[in-house]
């Protein structure tokens, strides 16, 4: 037999387990087809709520104006809060719109147009559930669960102004344009005018509020700035004589903007410098002189000995000797007396000329002690100075104390005496920082209910809901669809789907015979008035499994559905019919609970199959018989409630009959009970060849009908296959999926006739 490999899957598993993880396209199309009518209706009534709510909504029109925060405009008392630090003029946009927002505006403007005594603007803070707040209000004062508000103690006219300027500040928008120093605001009413005019009178009041705060701000400033002026004013000079008084007691004495201490160590230290010089110099010329002395070097000079005249005329004399004894030698030889004398000579020439290096060098000598001991002068002045200018530096750090302290007062006393003027001038001449820059107009076109936004909103919102109806319905939708769904759920094979065919009551002029089945009905006439329909071509797919699965004579096959009303006896009469017409064909409605089969066709018949089984009465007197096709019944006549049904059908008695029938007939068909509520059906398994499991479209839970199969492994193994039956084929063309039987549905349609021929 068929063997079920899907039903080795846990009985647990949902039916959201055998879904695909990819997403299909193709069944989102498909879903979309399905559900579009939900998604329409939705829509349809979205507009619908929409166009009542624009037709009952009462028009508002809003009127706006632009005011300029002018910033070019200096604030007096912003340029005296520079003296601590910049002003955050983000911060400071923002408090003005909160300004704008204030009671103090919003009185003033209710002030100026008396909006308390307007009736019109006073309706505009009226709703529907202001008088039930005001009675449950009044019931728990009455029973003393609620205090008398300050309301109830204010005066009338109070409370009144009070009530428009709640109303003033709830219809009241401002915001800052961007980044920008211009404020929008806005006023929303029932009335154009009105509108207009009550922004307008706010704009004003925000004007005037700013022009009087800031002459009262200059007012307030001018006050203390001139207390503030006598104080530094004083404090200057008694800075000023402190400074003078500390010069005077440390005898800081300045010439030329400089102290004398200082401009006499300046001195000194020039001097300093070149006495140092000096004495370098005279001490380079010594230590040079009593070193040609010290060498002998007769013609190494000096500057003294250059101007020197007895210098100069014993080197004449010695260059003259040198001349002449060069010459005796040369001719009369060195040892010649006349050389020798010269040579004498020489030496004495040269003895007087160191003489009178040595008396150069003294006075070299003398001038280097005079250098030194004017240098030695020098830096001891220096060192007094020094030690004079050091304590006069230490006094001057307290001096440049005094000073800095002074400077600042007169710094604060200048600058405040400038800030004051401008206040006074301030106070003479206000000029406000804000100014209108876009007048406030009676609007011409509603700003709500805004018609287009309004109708899109009711579009998005009912395409909205109906796609969430549709999804929720989809998800919902645990049924029996295509034949894809027959053989991943079940494992079945699946032979076909019979379409939902009208059914009409036949008449006849005539009583049937005792022996004959009545077909009162159409629907159980199909197969053969309608030979060449899909009706039929979906039960001769069942007979070929039949014929198939079970190749033997005497086919016994049990026709069987999960719950009742889903077309089983329909689909066993006229597949009854069908294997009438191919060999010798017997139907027994075993369904000995609910008899449909016999109901549909042999209403007339007064016994049979319990009478064969409980009574022993030969089956063959209890037969009905249809002449055209040949088809054999055998109908269950219930008078009263069968409580063993089954124990009958698993009895000897119905497998002796069984047995009997396999060997007069070709096929024997049973309408057995539906195998969800009552066991019949598995009773009898054990006696039956196959089952075909007829499954309603669209009603049936496909886990109910998978679990009742796998309930009973011997029913399971036994089924032959699946058929579709009550199939909408308008609706059916919607769950295709490509490469399906459904798919090309259209394209085969043509090989059925569902009119008889």
């Amino acid at each position: 037999m068929n063997q079920l490999p899907s039903f080795a899957r846990p009985s647990d598993m949902n039916d959201e387990d055998f879904a695909p993880s990819q997403i299909d396209f193709d069944k989102l199309l498909a879903a979309a087809r399905r559900q579009w009518r939900v998604v329409a209706l939705c829509v349809i009534l979205g507009l619908v709520g929409g166009g009542a709510y624009l037709i009952t909504a009462v028009p508002r029109y809003t009127a706006s104006t632009s005011i300029l925060i002018d910033r070019s405009n200096g604030q007096i008392v912003q340029q005296l809060s520079t003296i601590n630090g910049s002003i955050d003029d983000e911060a400071s946009i923002l408090s003005q719109v909160e300004l704008f927002k204030s009671e103090a505006i919003g009185l003033a403007a209710v002030d100026k147009l008396k909006l308390q005594d307007n009736a019109q603007f006073m309706a505009e803070g009226q709703s529907l559930l202001a008088p039930v707040r005001t009675a449950i209000q009044d019931l728990l004062q009455t029973i003393g669960m609620s205090n008398a508000s300050t309301d109830a103690l204010m005066d009338p006219q109070e409370k009144a102004r009070r009530s428009a300027l709640g109303i003033l500040l709830d219809k009241l928008e401002v915001t800052r344009a961007g980044r920008s120093y211009v404020l929008e605001a806005s006023f929303t009413s029932t009335s154009p005018a009105l509108s207009a005019s009550v922004i307008s009178a706010v704009a004003e009041a925000y004007l005037n509020d700013k022009l009087d705060a800031k002459y009262e701000a200059t007012r307030r400033a001018g006050s203390w700035l001139q207390d503030r002026i006598e104080e530094l004013r004083q404090q200057s000079l008694t800075s000023d004589m402190a400074v003078q008084r500390f010069r005077a007691e440390n005898g800081l004495v300045q010439a030329g903007g400089k102290l004398v201490s200082d401009q006499q160590l300046a001195e000194l230290n020039s001097a300093l410098i070149v006495a140092r010089a000096d004495t370098a110099r005279a001490q380079a010329r010594y230590d040079r002189i009593q070193q040609i002395i010290a060498s002998g070097q007769s013609d190494a000079l000096v500057t003294d000995a250059l101007d020197s005249s007895v210098i100069n005329a014993l080197r004449e004399k010695y260059l003259d000797a040198s001349k002449r004894e060069a010459d005796i030698s040369k001719r009369l030889g060195k040892d010649h007396i006349q050389a020798i004398r010269l040579r004498q000579e020489m030496d004495e020439y040269q003895r007087l000329m160191f003489d009178e290096l040595g008396r150069i060098a003294e006075s070299y000598q003398s001038e280097l002690e005079v250098a030194r001991s004017r240098e030695r002068n020098i830096t001891e002045g220096v060192s007094n100075a020094t030690s004079v200018s050091v304590t006069a530096n230490e006094t001057q750090v307290q001096l440049r104390e005094l000073e800095r302290a002074s400077e600042t007062y007169k710094n604060l006393y200048q600058t405040f005496l400038t800030r004051y003027q401008e206040a006074i001038q301030g106070q003479s001449f206000p000029v406000t920082e804000a100014r209108v820059i876009s007048k406030a107009v009676p609007p011409s076109q509603p700003s709500s209910p805004k018609k287009v936004l309004v109708l899109a909103l009711s579009f998005l919102l009912g395409g909205a809901l109906g796609t969430g109806i549709g999804a929720f319905r989809e998800f919902r939708d645990r049924f029996f669809r295509t034949g894809d769904q027959i053989r991943d759920v079940l494992g079945l094979e699946f032979l076909g789907a019979i379409p939902l065919v009208k059914s009409i009551s036949v008449a006849k002029t005539d009583l049937p015979s005792r022996k004959d089945i009545d077909f009162r009905r159409s629907i159980t006439r199909q197969i053969v008035d309608h030979p060449l329909s899909s009706f039929a071509e979906s039960l001769r797919a069942a007979r070929i499994a039949i014929d198939v699965r079970i190749p033997k004579k005497g086919k016994v096959v049990g026709i069987v559905s999960t719950l009742p009303s889903e077309g089983k006896s329909t689909v066993s009469v006229n597949l009854a019919q069908l294997l009438a017409q191919a060999g010798k064909t017997i139907l027994i409605d075993a369904d000995l609970r609910n008899p449909g089969a016999t109901r549909a066709t042999a209403q007339h018949a007064q016994a049979g199959l319990l009478e064969v089984l409980l009574d022993g009465r030969p089956y063959q007197e209890l037969l009905l018989h249809d002449d055209k096709t040949g088809l054999d019944f055998l109908p269950a006549v219930v008078l009263r409630r069968v409580t063993h049904s089954a124990d009958l059908l698993s009895s000897a008695k119905m497998g002796e009959l069984l047995a009997s029938l396999a060997q007069e007939y070709d096929y024997i068909l049973l309408d057995l009970p539906p195998i969800g509520p009552v066991v019949d059906a598995r009773a009898a398994a054990r006696r039956i060849d196959g089952f075909l499991v007829v499954v309603e479209w669209g009603k049936t839970a496909r886990k109910v009908v998978r679990d009742t199969i796998l309930a009973d492994p011997l029913v399971a193994e036994k089924c032959l296959g699946a058929l579709l039956n009550k199939v909408d084929t308008d609706r059916m063309k919607f769950y295709r999926d490509y490469g399906s039987s459904e798919y090309y549905q259209g394209r085969y349609s043509s090989y059925y006739v569902d009119d008889s021929k």
